[in-house]
């Protein structure tokens, strides 16, 4: 396994070369010191600036091997530096890229420039370095290392969760779980009260978004590795207020997913504003990048949401979830009643919700969970009601109509999985 360092051979970079030597040293790899040569460069001058640059290299390896106590390989190619750069990772199965963060006087904060370029073209996770203090002491052993994740629900943010279970391997960790939301969003999709403001968060949100998060973050609750979470309503782009949130906790690395975005995509990416934006060392990680060299992170099922309508399909639906839950799990029992429905019909509802549990739970293998909620649009409560308990899988049961019959009359079970991104079964109904 190899990391690589590109160098400029300038201050900044041998300053991000040592903190490369260190975590190389730690994680038991070698290095791979990495200069481009622009191509103009080389047809202008000619062979002096190959050979100056060449020695220039060899001489930077040296004292990185006396540093380090690492093999460092030098490596001098020409041509585009992000292109030069992506082709050997690729050719040479390199794990991850480590460079030096712009210098503060950068115009636009190095927009569009050689590192926002390499970032782009890269598909490992990019290490942006400033201030490697904080990584070469975490390196050394001599403190965990306080790392910020930014949170959301997408691919990208679990293949940086997996890059951060996979950096525990080698080290103690503090790991803060961030997540910025619109609160008007988050409570449309929970099924909550509407906010006055941008900034008016209910308990009840909070809780559950707080629950969603520690959810998603349980794989990274390990020997050596602490887990904390925080939350932060936002307004406009999320990698400003993701970067003051890691500011203000004064965290050593900010850790973010990223899908590679293009042209005017890039205004809303996190990772690429992030990696302008803040102060601490900042990697990348892309969703084509290995997890240094562990499997991805299985699916568990811990609690599983099973609707019924009472009708023979729904209840065999209640059937599957308990199979499918393993014991310890919480089983939601849900049954949406119409939107006028009286006191009484609701009590009715719960009680032959109370019937369908199956007696085996009598011995208490499953928690279970009976709810009973009202509203028209039955799909549209079946998916909130999935978000604000965080379920890790719907079971649904469905009456398996086709053509005309399910045009006119509408499946809850399709609609529910067109606007769900929750795995979902659905259960049919043997054939008569």
């Amino acid at each position: 396994m190899t990391i690589a360092c590109a160098t400029l051979l300038s201050d900044a970079s041998r300053r991000a070369s040592e903190t490369a030597v260190l975590l190389a040293r730690r994680m038991g790899v070698s290095l791979c010191l990495v200069h481009v040569l622009p191509g103009n460069a080389v047809r202008t001058l000619g062979q002096p600036i190959w050979e100056a640059t060449q020695a220039a290299l060899l001489e930077e390896g040296r004292r990185l091997e006396e540093l380090g106590g690492v093999t460092v390989e030098r490596v001098l190619l020409t041509g585009e530096p992000e292109r030069a750069l992506a082709e050997l990772v690729e050719k040479r199965g390199l794990q991850a890229v480590v460079a030096a963060a712009p210098r503060k006087d950068t115009p636009f904060m190095g927009l569009g420039g050689t590192l926002d370029r390499m970032a782009q073209a890269l598909e490992v996770p990019f290490l942006v370095v400033r201030d490697g203090t904080a990584l070469e002491a975490w390196a050394r052993g001599e403190r965990p290392l306080r790392v910020m994740l930014g949170v959301d629900r997408s691919r990208p943010f679990e293949v940086a969760r997996d890059w951060v279970k996979g950096l525990a391997r080698f080290g103690p960790l503090d790991v803060l779980g961030g997540r910025v939301f619109w609160v008007s969003e988050e409570a449309e999709r929970l099924g909550l009260v509407h906010p006055h403001s941008y900034k008016d968060v209910s308990d009840e949100l909070r809780e559950a978004l707080v629950r969603e998060v520690s959810m998603q973050l349980e794989p990274l609750r390990m020997e050596g590795v602490t887990v904390r979470v925080r939350l932060e309503p936002g307004l406009g782009r999320i990698a400003d207020h993701l970067v003051a949130m890691a500011s203000d906790e004064q965290v050593d690395l900010l850790v973010v997913g990223t899908h590679h975005r293009k042209a005017l995509a890039r205004l809303w990416s996190v990772s690429h504003h992030a990696r302008r934006l803040a102060t601490m060392s900042v990697v990348s990680v892309p969703v084509a990048a290995p997890e240094l060299g562990q499997e991805e992170e299985l699916p568990r099922v811990r609690s599983v949401l099973a609707t019924t309508d009472f009708l023979a399909a729904g209840d065999r639906a209640i059937a599957y979830a308990f199979a499918l839950t393993p014991p310890g799990g919480t089983v939601h029992l849900l049954h949406v009643a119409p939107a006028r429905a009286t006191p009484e019909q609701l009590q009715e509802a719960r009680r032959q919700l109370e019937l369908r549990v199956p007696r085996a739970e009598k011995a208490g293998t499953h928690r279970v969970e009976l709810s009973v909620l009202t509203g028209d649009d039955v799909a549209g409560v079946i998916t909130q009601a999935a978000e604000r308990h965080c379920v890790d899988l719907l079971c649904l049961g469905t009456h398996g109509r086709g053509g005309v019959s399910r045009v006119v009359l509408g499946s809850v079970a399709q609609q529910v999985m067109a606007r769900s991104d929750r795995p979902t079964v659905t259960v049919r109904m043997p054939r008569a």
